[in-house]
């Protein structure tokens, strides 16, 4: 009976084990589907190490919905690409889907008062405006992230974006 027992307690330890384990997979830090894209701009920017690619490389890594991993590469690229205009605008959205909207409005401050004393396109200094208009406004709502507060965030967008029209009879 002793010998009995034992077993029985023995497989009820492994059947117990075996429910504990479960069918869990590790979870991805990217976006599925995003792996072999965000692979290849990881590749190019080692081989190139020069600010198109990091800029490419970081908004890879916003579209895979990892901000951190753009914040990251950038923190760690050297400050001449640092202070690269484009890379700049890519770092402020970083901030602001990490959850730092204050601090992505100071970044983009930086890439609007760099664009008066360089030549930037207009596309950029659109979007830097529009992006910078839009932190203003999640500031005065005192909203730092717009992911926690999604209905502040829709009222600082809209607020930042309505236009005016005139109508002439």
């Amino acid at each position: 009976m002793g010998l009995r027992a034992l077993n029985t307690v023995l497989l009820a330890l492994l059947f117990s084990l075996l429910l504990a384990s479960g069918t869990q997979h590790e979870k991805s830090v990217l976006a599925e589907g995003h792996e072999d894209t965000v692979r290849g701009l990881e590749a190019t920017y080692l081989a190139k190490r020069d600010a198109p690619s990091l800029r490419d490389l970081a908004q890879g890594y916003l579209d895979a919905g990892a901000p951190g991993l753009a914040l990251s590469a950038i923190d760690g690229a050297s400050t001449d690409l640092k202070r690269d205009v484009r890379v700049e605008h890519v770092y402020a959205r970083a901030l602001l889907d990490s959850g730092r909207a204050s601090d992505a409005l100071v970044a983009e401050e930086k890439v609007l008062d760099t664009c008066e004393t360089q030549s930037c396109d207009a596309w950029l200094i659109a979007s830097a405006t529009r992006r910078a208009d839009i932190l203003r406004e999640l500031e005065k709502l005192g909203v730092d992230d717009a992911q926690a507060y999604p209905e502040s965030a829709s009222i600082a967008y809209h607020a930042a974006t309505r236009q005016a029209r005139l109508s002439i009879q």
